[in-house]
């Protein structure tokens, strides 16, 4: 989507989630989605507690922002790669927020054949292309919420560009090959988890930095506590914020060294046109007071890595 706010990230205290996503949204400037079909990536990759999955407090603020924009139909799409899908989104709290909100729930790893678009391999590090969800690549806006946390199974950071992992089917359902074991074996996971962003529209993405893994991760870590809430219609710009901010708080090796926008994932998104190319057309705007100084030194970080 073009916006004139796709190189700013919105950082805000966190106190309350509701006023925080409801400000957030405003500042983004998202248009009406009066009429429209809107679809809802958070994550719940695990059968575990924010922050390895979206918090249901965060999951009702966005939802209800998207009833409240207008939309017609809303649909929460989820494939979890670590538990079965709709027994995670049950235990997490997902299932109920979704139906007190009158929004539709879409386990992803029980689609049909027919749900599910063939990417090719054209230009991709993917052997055979992926299999992603229709839901996404046919709603009129999407709209995605992930955690601050870092991977250590070769993702590396686990934030708004790998979110949509969970939209990539795990098998083909015509011969039963293994999209997952392909990225997880290969050198080239954190470019291959960037090229799927080339396919999944995302409106805005918003990241709950109240609590997050410094390391570890995806489901369980060294637990930190930053207190923000970020928003961004530009996915590239918002990680790597998230990144600057595990960098603020010490992170794993692989999230410490180097130049933020030369890593794989960052570097392969912005390389295919996602968002931004360079820390320097990339604004990070306080909400408030009691951000300004997290987003200062934020700041620093990502001009000493630029």
């Amino acid at each position: 989507m073009a916006s004139p706010a796709a190189s700013e990230v919105y950082i805000i205290d966190a106190s309350d989630r509701n006023h925080v996503v409801e400000a957030l949204w405003h500042e983004v400037g998202l248009p009406s989605f009066d009429g429209k079909t809107v679809a809802v990536k958070a994550n719940f990759n695990s059968d575990d507690p924010f922050p390895a999955t979206t918090h249901p407090g965060m999951l009702e603020a966005v939802l209800g922002q998207v009833k409240n924009a207008g939309a017609r139909t809303v649909r929460l799409g989820e494939r979890s790669g670590m538990g079965e899908t709709r027994t995670v989104l049950k235990n997490r709290g997902a299932a109920d927020v979704a139906a007190r909100a009158g929004v539709e729930v879409v386990a992803l790893d029980a689609l049909p054949p027919e749900g599910w678009e063939a990417i090719p391999s054209d230009g991709l590090h993917w052997q055979r292309g992926f299999l992603i969800a229709r839901i996404f690549r046919e709603a009129d806006a999407v709209v995605q919420t992930c955690c601050l946390k870092t991977h250590r199974f070769g993702g590396h950071v686990s934030l708004s560009l790998k979110n949509p992992v969970g939209t990539v089917a795990k098998r083909d359902p015509a011969d039963g090959y293994n999209y997952m074991a392909e990225l997880h074996s290969s050198p080239h996971q954190r470019r291959m988890i960037a090229e799927i962003n080339r396919f999944f529209p995302c409106d805005i993405a918003i990241m709950d930095a109240t609590e997050g893994f410094s390391t570890g991760g995806p489901e369980q870590g060294n637990r930190i506590a930053p207190n923000v809430i970020l928003a961004s219609t530009d996915r590239v710009a918002l990680d790597a914020a998230g990144i600057a901010l595990l960098r603020h708080y010490g992170s794993t090796p692989e999230v410490m060294q180097g130049r933020i926008f030369g890593m794989d994932p960052i570097a392969r998104a912005a390389e295919l046109g996602i968002g931004v190319k360079s820390a320097q057309d990339l604004r990070l705007v306080a909400l408030d007071s009691e951000s300004k100084d997290l987003v200062l030194d934020m700041r620093r970080i990502l001009d000493q890595t630029a």
